[in-house]
C-alpha cells in the first residue's frame, strides 16, 4: 500500500481529467461535423440516402457504446490498420456522437413548420439556400439546448474508454485505487470531478432553453 494524501489523489485525478476533457471535445466536435453532413444528406430528398442514414443512426443507438469501443479497438486491426488506443477510442466516440446529434438535429429541423419550406421554395431558392437562409437559422435556436445537454452524455461516455486501456479519469481512479487500497475515497473524488464537469453544462443547457423559449414567445 502506498501512502497517498488526499491532495496527491486529487492532483493525479486532475491530471487524468485533462484527457477526459480532450477526448470529449474530439468526440463532440468530430461527431458534430459528421452529424451535420449526415443531416444535410438526409434532408436532400433521396429516399435511399434517408434510409441509409436512418440505419446508421439505429445501429449506433441500438448497440452499447462499450461494444462499439471494443469493435473499434480490436476491429481496426483486422483490416490491417495499426491504430493507437487514442485513435480507436476517438473514432468510436465520434461515430457514436454523430449518430445521436444527427437525430437530435433532424428532430429540430422537423419542428420547423412545413410552410417555411414552401415559402422559401416559392422564392426560387435552391435546396442549399433554403437550408442556409431559412431553415437552419430557425432550427439552430431549437437545437442549441439539447446539443449542449448531450455534451454531458459524451463526457460520461468517455468513462467506458477505460476498458480498452485509455487512461482518462475513470481509468486513473482505478489505478490509484489499486495502489492506495482506498477505493471509496478515490472514486468519491472521481464522482465529484465528473459532477464538476457535467453540472455546469447541464445548468447552461437549461438556461439556454429558458432564454430561447422566451425569445420564441
Amino acid at each position: 500500500m502506498v501512502d497517498f494524501s488526499l491532495w496527491d489523489i486529487v492532483r493525479n485525478l486532475l491530471l487524468a481529467a485533462r484527457w477526459t476533457i480532450v477526448l470529449s471535445l474530439i468526440a463532440f466536435v468530430g461527431g458534430g461535423l459528421v452529424g451535420g453532413l449526415l443531416l444535410v444528406a438526409r434532408l436532400g430528398g433521396r429516399r435511399w440516402v434517408d434510409r441509409l442514414v436512418g440505419r446508421y443512426v439505429q445501429l449506433f443507438q441500438g448497440t452499447p457504446l462499450l461494444m462499439q469501443l471494443f469493435l473499434s479497438y480490436f476491429g481496426l486491426g483486422l483490416f490491417g490498420i495499426k491504430a493507437s488506443v487514442w485513435v480507436s477510442v476517438s473514432v468510436a466516440l465520434t461515430l457514436y456522437t454523430s449518430a445521436y446529434l444527427t437525430e437530435i438535429w433532424r428532430g429540430c429541423v422537423a419542428a420547423i413548420p412545413k410552410g417555411q419550406w414552401e415559402a422559401s421554395q416559392s422564392l426560387a431558392l435552391s435546396f442549399g439556400e433554403q437550408l442556409r437562409y431559412v431553415i437552419l437559422p430557425q432550427a439552430l435556436k431549437i437545437a442549441v439546448p439539447p446539443t449542449v445537454g448531450f455534451l454531458v452524455q459524451v463526457i460520461k461516455g468517455t468513462a467506458l474508454a477505460s476498458v480498452v486501456g485509455f487512461v482518462e479519469l475513470t481509468r486513473a481512479g482505478n489505478m490509484i485505487s489499486n495502489v492506495t487500497y482506498a477505493p471509496f475515497t478515490v472514486f468519491s473524488c472521481v464522482a465529484l470531478l465528473y459532477f464538476a464537469l457535467c453540472y455546469p453544462i447541464s445548468l447552461y443547457a437549461k438556461t439556454l432553453e429558458r432564454k430561447l423559449n422566451v425569445a420564441r414567445r
